[in-house]
């Protein structure tokens, strides 16, 4: 009689097979009953589609609303009241002290930010009642506190802090001061406007040129994208902008109101070279990003800066136009408290 249970090995097999569970289902073997496609093998999946990339760059459509507002803004307090773009110039020196200032700050840099954008307005308004003198005095008088403020904070980057403060101080209220001397004369509200007419033609110009036909760097190690073809623009731009304003607000030669222009596209060239080195130095893209389109507001006062010195030597000392620079002249103190002196007078109102 044969036993119900047999030690045989193919007995055993079977024992086995039935304890152990079937293994899963392969992928690449479809279900039976399952209309799905089958699934995907690792490494043979479709190419994804290149992400495109978005080119960077100026938002344009807010960059042209933000600077028209701007524009009616200034043309406004010049035309209104010549006191009314003291306080325009005021409010944005002291927003430009403030960016600049806190961006050293985050770099590092022990930087006071209230009292130089605080100072910046003082330097600002005694220039527009002091004039040439004033100004020298206020900034002076900036750069003694900045100083003095230095003291308290100890040995321990006094090197790095005392400079960088002192750059701020010169950088914003000190320029813009010089625009303040050329706004102060009896028709100073033409002479900004025929000034920052240049300006704008210069950004104007230098931007669509170097959009269209920039193909050779011209500093690449400070701004990668401004070219000399854009350098051109600028130039040109600028200076025929610069010759018919000129000629038809003061009747200056043709001849002279070219050399104006191009001086202010390539003081204004400068100046925005110079923002980009210290925005490089410091590791950020913009100032702020207060304005729309355009970053800080710094970012549209660098051009401005540098070509106010230029353009108030060029109506002072060779045109004519610009009011007494009042250096090392006496100041009545009874015209601080007034708006307007006489033509001639310190100030030259």
């Amino acid at each position: 009689m044969r036993p119900l249970h047999s030690d045989q090995p193919g007995d055993e097999r079977a024992r086995r097979s039935e304890a152990e569970p079937s293994p899963p289902p392969s992928l690449d073997t479809p279900h039976p009953q399952s209309d799905l496609p089958d699934s995907p093998q690792l490494g043979n999946e479709e190419p994804k589609q290149p992400v495109k990339k978005v080119k960077a760059g100026r938002n344009l459509p807010a960059a042209i609303i933000t600077g028209v507002v701007l524009g009616a803004v200034i043309l406004g307090s010049l035309l209104i009241q010549p006191i009314v773009f003291l306080g325009v110039a005021g409010v944005a020196v002291a927003v430009g002290t403030w960016e600049l200032a806190t961006a050293m700050r985050k770099a590092g840099k022990n930087v006071p930010v209230v009292p130089l954008a605080v100072g910046a307005v003082i330097v600002l308004a005694l220039t527009w009642f002091g004039g040439g003198n004033a100004l020298m005095l206020s900034i002076g008088l900036v750069v003694a506190a900045l100083f003095i403020w230095r003291l308290g904070e100890g040995a321990t980057g006094y090197h790095i802090d005392l400079p960088a403060s002192v750059l701020v101080a010169v950088y914003v209220p000190f320029l813009g001061g010089f625009a303040m001397l050329i706004a102060s004369a009896e028709d100073g509200a033409w002479r900004v406007i025929a000034m920052l007419l240049m300006v704008v033609l210069s950004d104007t110009g230098g931007y669509v040129a170097g959009v269209f036909f920039g193909k050779h760097p011209m500093a690449p190690r400070i701004s990668p994208k401004k070219s000399w073809e854009g350098l051109f623009g600028s130039v040109a731009a600028s200076s025929l902008g610069g010759a018919l304003a000129l000629w038809l607000l003061f009747e200056v030669d043709v001849w002279m109101g070219l050399a104006v222009g191009v001086s202010i596209a390539l003081a204004g060239t400068l100046g925005d070279l110079t923002e980009s080195l210290i925005k490089r130095d410091l590791g950020i893209k913009d100032m702020s990003n207060l304005i729309p389109g355009h970053g800080g507001l710094m970012d549209r006062l660098d051009s401005i800066l540098m070509a106010a010195p230029v353009a108030f030597i060029w109506f002072w000392y060779l045109l004519g136009l610009a009011g007494d620079l009042c250096l090392f002249e006496s100041i009545d103190s009874s015209d601080l408290v007034t708006q307007r002196w006489e033509p001639g007078t310190c100030g030259g109102l």
